[in-house]
């Protein structure tokens, strides 16, 4: 894990030097506001959640961590249950939140999928693809019940998209239209879909030309 998110770090490095990134471009409504503390998960086990988790750290967010929380572990709060200690292959956990302001126990405020499916990721966590849509829909119903914000990011571009019914396809089906808020890349939403969906459900949607310029966006998300 520490080698992809130093190779993914230096790769957002030489971008970062190499181009002149322009602003966001946020449809519909102005970038919502949304509270501390939050937890990062994945929405179909593919590695665009370290992306997620790097830029948080770019942005100086602390955030908890996890690939596979169900509504009971997310129910736990700040710390996740001091299950960090159980991580595993096919189960992460890192706390990152500033636990000084935070207390362990804390309820989240926020939670923030990275939707991307990969097959290898959900196998290593015995998951098969109907497993995983209906681990979302649970984490997004307990969501909806606590008021807990709801953020959707997709940063892997047409490579993390298909076909409809695809594996990607549904992990969007599965976040995208109950999300308060919606942060993509453009090479994600090269059709639209993103676009259709947030337009159908009244969702904010910011649409980035690339993963490093969620490091502003975020930082405006969280700002007081």
């Amino acid at each position: 894990m520490k080698h992809v998110r130093q190779s993914l770090l230096i790769g957002y490095v030489l971008m970062a030097l190499m181009l002149t990134l322009p602003e966001a471009k946020t449809s519909g409504q102005e970038i919502p506001k949304a509270e501390l503390p939050i937890l990062n998960t994945s929405a179909g086990q593919s590695p665009d959640v370290t992306t997620l988790n790097i830029i948080c750290e770019e942005a100086s967010i602390g955030y908890d961590y996890c690939d596979v929380p169900d509504a009971e572990l997310l129910s736990s709060g700040v710390g996740l249950a001091g299950r960090e200690k159980e991580s595993k292959s096919g189960f992460h956990v890192e706390v990152q939140t500033d636990l000084t302001q935070f207390p362990n126990g804390t309820p989240y405020k926020t939670v923030i999928f990275a939707i991307g499916a990969s097959l290898k990721g959900m196998g290593a966590s015995g998951l098969t693809v109907g497993d995983e849509v209906k681990r979302l829909k649970s984490v997004i119903q307990y969501c909806k019940d606590k008021g807990i914000f709801i953020i959707g990011v997709h940063v892997g571009g047409q490579s993390k998209r298909g076909a409809p019914g695809s594996d990607n396809e549904r992990m969007i089906d599965a976040v995208a239209p109950f999300a308060d808020y919606l942060i993509i890349t453009k090479d994600s939403n090269k059709d639209g879909r993103f676009t259709q969906i947030a337009q159908g459900k009244n969702i904010p949607l910011t649409e980035v030309d690339y993963a490093l310029n969620l490091v502003d966006t975020l930082q405006a998300v969280f700002s007081k």
